[in-house]
């Protein structure tokens, strides 16, 4: 079993790079665990003040949850994934029932930020991505995904998003083994990414044989 962790900031381009690595590799073969799936549930602080959680401290994510689905698919056992709605800050009733896999990618701005979880991991990568560009994809996806107005959003890169980059999700740079510029544009690093996995693959393949 190969464990990815892919981390970077809000709007790097993270989910494009994992998912141009998933559509690069035999079918089945990934198990991709997000981050944001490991949000604490906010249900129990009144709707008017959801807003002003900061979702971007590694205080807002479970870990102790996501560190034990990880030890389960990695004993082989399968788990059962929480879901979480950006609108109301919550975790759904329902989850995703989730076999392991050979190959398992964890998303997230702070994917790499947890002590015990970065323990697990074979491979580290780091998504960067100019902070213009990062605020630019916020605001788009924010507005249309989310239903926020562009002010609101801009608001919150200044007082939230910029600071906790800079104090938590930054720094993580220096645990990775390899830093992807330009995110999901960056093919080079792609290409080599997935050859990295593909040569796994086969090798454990070939060992099952």
């Amino acid at each position: 079993m190969l464990i990815i962790g892919i981390a970077g900031g809000t709007g790097s381009g993270k989910t494009t790079v994992v998912k141009k690595i998933i559509e690069s590799l035999p079918k089945g073969e990934v198990v991709l665990l997000p981050q944001d799936s490991y949000y604490k549930d906010s249900s129990h602080v009144p709707p008017e003040e959801r807003q002003n959680i900061n979702f971007d401290h590694p205080d807002a994510f479970e870990w102790s949850l996501l560190s034990k689905h990880l030890e389960k698919l990695k004993e082989g056992k399968s788990i059962e994934q929480p879901t979480y709605s950006y609108i109301t800050c919550t975790r759904l009733p329902e989850t995703i029932h989730v076999e392991p896999k050979e190959v398992i990618i964890i998303e997230g701005i702070l994917a790499l930020c947890d002590k015990k979880l970065r323990g697990m991991m074979d491979l580290k990568i780091f998504v960067d991505a100019d902070p213009d560009e990062r605020l630019i994809r916020v605001i788009q996806r924010d507005v249309v995904e989310r239903g926020r107005t562009a002010e609101a959003v801009m608001q919150r890169y200044v007082k939230i998003l910029k600071p906790m980059h800079l104090q938590f999700i930054e720094p993580c740079k220096r645990y990775a083994d390899l830093i992807i510029p330009e995110g999901g544009n960056n093919k080079v690093a792609i290409r080599i990414l997935t050859k990295y996995i593909t040569e796994h693959l086969i090798h454990r393949k070939k060992i099952n044989e």
